[in-house]
């Protein structure tokens, strides 16, 4: 089980966009149109082998809005992970009562969309990718498409390393999602493969429970700072770029 893509969701996905891969020397490697049927527009940014996702409402009433609403303004919203059979952990999910809000089972890529309020306010994805022969697997992911490799960047940013989840109740919330990833929690941590992990954490922005932070493996610390003090808002309530994290996209970035 490995965390292979991270999402955020906001108001503007252009200037979003733009900062999200500017700070982390990234780069656009796809917009899927698929996502329209949820009233989305989006943007898909290979950092290394992994994916940082940026998406945006296009009209009113989205889940997505509604999300923005909830925690007043952009942030982490989605928290996708790779599985070796998504299928059987879909079939043990939801006997756990756990609300399946979106599946689809292709002949190369399967995935659960599982419903936040069951989720402890995270909008939680297992995926599996079956690579067509000839195709290295670890190089398949169909969210962003089959021609992203040309467009990863690996020079400043090289990866995820975890993703960190805010709760009025953390010990709580790392017991229900022990239970939906069946690992074990330790000290509110729960490791993933490739050194990857989920930590939960008391709500301390006043937004409410959610993703809170995103970990991103750092190659280049210098020039991630130095771009995410060009983008800093003074004026703004965020936290400013420290040598350890920063804030894109409404979200605070660990540097690790």
């Amino acid at each position: 089980m490995k965390l292979r893509q991270c999402v955020f969701v906001c108001k503007d996905l252009e200037s979003s966009a733009k900062e999200l891969c500017e700070t982390l020397g990234i780069e656009i490697a796809y917009r899927d149109p698929g996502v329209g049927k949820w009233g989305l527009a989006n943007v898909v940014c290979p950092t290394g082998n992994d994916f940082l996702e940026i998406v945006s409402p296009i009209q009113p009433g989205t889940s997505a809005s509604r999300y923005i609403e909830r925690r007043k303004g952009d942030g982490g919203y989605m928290v996708i992970l790779q599985v070796p059979d998504a299928v059987k952990e879909r079939e043990r999910v939801t006997a756990l009562g756990v609300r399946a809000v979106e599946k689809k089972d292709l002949a190369e890529y399967k995935y659960t969309h599982f419903h936040p309020s069951d989720t402890a306010g995270v909008l939680l994805s297992i995926d599996q990718t079956i690579a067509p022969a000839g195709v290295d697997p670890a190089l398949w992911w169909p969210p962003a498409a089959k021609d992203w490799l040309p467009h990863a960047r690996s020079n400043v940013t090289n990866g995820l390393a975890g993703v960190e989840i805010q709760a009025a109740d953390p010990d709580a919330a790392a017991a229900l999602w022990s239970k939906i990833l069946n690992r074990p929690v330790e000290g509110d941590i729960i490791r993933l493969d490739d050194d990857g992990e989920i930590r939960f954490v008391p709500i301390a922005d006043g937004r409410g429970p959610g993703v809170s932070a995103f970990d991103v493996r750092v190659v280049d610390r210098e020039r991630v700072l130095k771009a995410a003090h060009k983008h800093h808002n003074p004026e703004s309530t965020h936290i400013p770029a420290s040598p350890t994290q920063i804030e894109l996209c409404g979200c605070r970035i660990n540097l690790v």
